[in-house]
C-alpha cells in the first residue's frame, strides 16, 4: 500500500509540472496553424498550371534537351538539373485533383498538356540523340530501363507529397524536391534515345517507367486531395478504381523485375566472395575485379588479374572454370583478363640510363 501510494503521489507531482510547463508556453498561436488552400485558390493554380502555355513548353524543352544531353553524357547533376525545371508535375497533379473533385473540363484540359508536353519531350530527345549518334549506352541511360517495384512506391510518395504541397502554401517550397524524386523527364529522354537508336528494350523498358511514375502519382494524389477534403469519395471511386487497376497491371512485371534484381543482387554477393576467398587462381595473382551477368540459366563471369608475365596458363583457366561449374552448381562462362605487371626503375643519376638502358626495366 505504501508503495502504491508513493507511485500515485510522484505520478501527480509529474502531471503538476507538466501542467506548469505548458501554461508558462502556451498563448494564442492560433496564426500559426496550416490550413489548406481554399478551393477556388487551388483551382486557379491548378488551372494555371494545366494550360499548355508558351512558357510550359518552352521550359519541357528545354529540361528534356538538357535531360538528354546529360544522360548521354552519363553526367547525374546534368540529369537533376534538367528535373528542377522540368514543369510536368503541375498538369500530373491537375489530373489527381479533377478527378477528386470530379472536374473533367480540368481533367480533359491538364490531360491533353500531359500528352501534348510527353510528345514535345520524346521528340526533342529523339533528334537529339539521332544527331549526336552516340552508340554506347550510358549507366544513366540504363538505370532507367529496368524499373521496379521500389519506383512504384518512390511515386506513390512523391504523388502524395505534391499534393500535399499544392494544398498548403507553407511548404510549397518543397515541390521542386518532388520533382527531382520522381523523375518524370528522364524517362522521356530515355524513350527518345531508344527511338533514335531503334532499340526496342531501351524504349520499353523507360516506357514502363515513366507509366509507372504517371500512376503512382496519380493515384496517392487523388488519396490526398480526398483527405484534404477536396472532393468527395464517391465522386473520385472511378479514377480511383482505374489507377489502381493499372498499378495492379504493371505491378506484375515491376514485382517481377524486383525479384530479379534481390536475387542477382545476392548471387553475386555469394560469387564475389567465394571467387575472392576460395578460387585457387586467386593466389598466384592480384584479382582486380569480378563481373557477373545471368543470362537464361548460364552465370557469365569475368575476372580481371594483374599478374606477372605467363604467371597463368590456359590450363588454370580451365581448371578455374570447372572449379567454378563443381562448387556453383550451374553451367559458368567463364572469361579471365590479365594484365601484365611490370616494374620500372630509375637509378639515382640520369647518366646510368645512358651507359646501361637496360638496367631501366626490372621484371618480377
Amino acid at each position: 500500500m505504501t508503495r502504491r501510494y508513493r507511485y500515485l503521489k510522484m505520478l501527480a507531482r509529474v502531471r503538476r509540472k507538466k501542467r506548469k510547463l505548458w501554461l508558462s508556453n502556451s498563448g494564442d498561436w492560433q496564426w500559426l496553424v496550416s490550413k489548406p488552400t481554399s478551393v477556388a485558390s487551388l483551382n486557379r493554380l491548378l488551372w494555371r498550371e494545366s494550360v499548355p502555355s508558351l512558357s510550359f513548353f518552352v521550359m519541357l524543352t528545354l529540361s528534356g534537351v538538357i535531360s538528354t544531353l546529360g544522360l548521354l553524357a552519363g553526367s547525374t547533376a546534368t540529369v537533376i538539373g534538367a528535373m528542377i525545371i522540368a514543369p510536368l508535375m503541375g498538369p500530373i497533379i491537375g489530373i489527381a485533383y479533377a478527378i477528386a473533385i470530379s472536374n473533367r473540363r480540368l481533367m480533359k484540359r491538364a490531360g491533353l498538356t500531359l500528352i501534348w508536353g510527353t510528345l514535345a519531350t520524346v521528340s526533342s530527345a529523339t533528334l537529339i540523340a539521332g544527331l549526336l549518334g552516340l552508340q554506347p549506352l550510358t549507366d544513366e541511360i540504363l538505370l532507367r530501363t529496368e524499373p521496379t517495384l521500389i519506383d512504384l512506391m518512390v511515386a506513390i510518395a512523391a504523388g502524395a507529397a505534391g499534393a500535399f504541397a499544392k494544398s498548403r502554401k507553407h511548404v510549397a517550397d518543397a515541390f521542386p524536391g518532388v520533382a527531382i524524386s520522381v523523375a518524370l523527364v528522364p524517362p522521356l529522354s530515355v524513350m527518345g534515345i531508344g527511338l533514335s537508336q531503334f532499340d526496342q528494350d531501351v524504349f520499353l523498358g523507360s516506357t514502363l517507367l515513366f507509366v509507372t511514375n504517371l500512376t503512382g502519382i496519380i493515384f496517392s494524389g487523388i488519396l490526398v486531395f480526398l483527405w484534404q477534403r477536396y472532393g468527395t469519395l464517391q465522386r473520385a471511386q472511378g479514377g480511383i478504381v482505374l489507377s489502381a487497376l493499372i498499378m495492379g497491371v504493371i505491378g506484375i512485371p515491376l514485382g517481377l523485375s524486383l525479384n530479379n534484381l534481390l536475387v542477382q543482387s545476392n548471387s553475386r554477393a555469394q560469387v564475389d566472395s567465394f571467387i575472392r576467398n576460395e578460387l585457387p587462381i586467386s593466389s598466384k595473382a592480384e584479382l582486380q575485379g569480378v563481373d557477373l551477368q545471368q543470362d537464361n540459366g548460364l552465370l557469365k563471369i569475368t575476372l580481371n588479374f594483374a599478374a606477372p608475365p605467363n604467371a597463368i596458363t590456359v590450363t588454370d583457366v580451365t581448371q578455374s572454370q570447372l572449379f567454378l561449374e563443381e562448387h556453383l552448381n550451374q553451367p559458368v562462362d567463364l572469361i579471365l583478363r590479365v594484365v601484365p605487371v611490370e616494374e620500372f626503375l630509375v637509378p639515382a643519376s640520369p647518366r646510368a640510363i645512358l651507359h646501361n638502358p637496360d638496367s631501366q626495366k626490372v621484371n618480377p
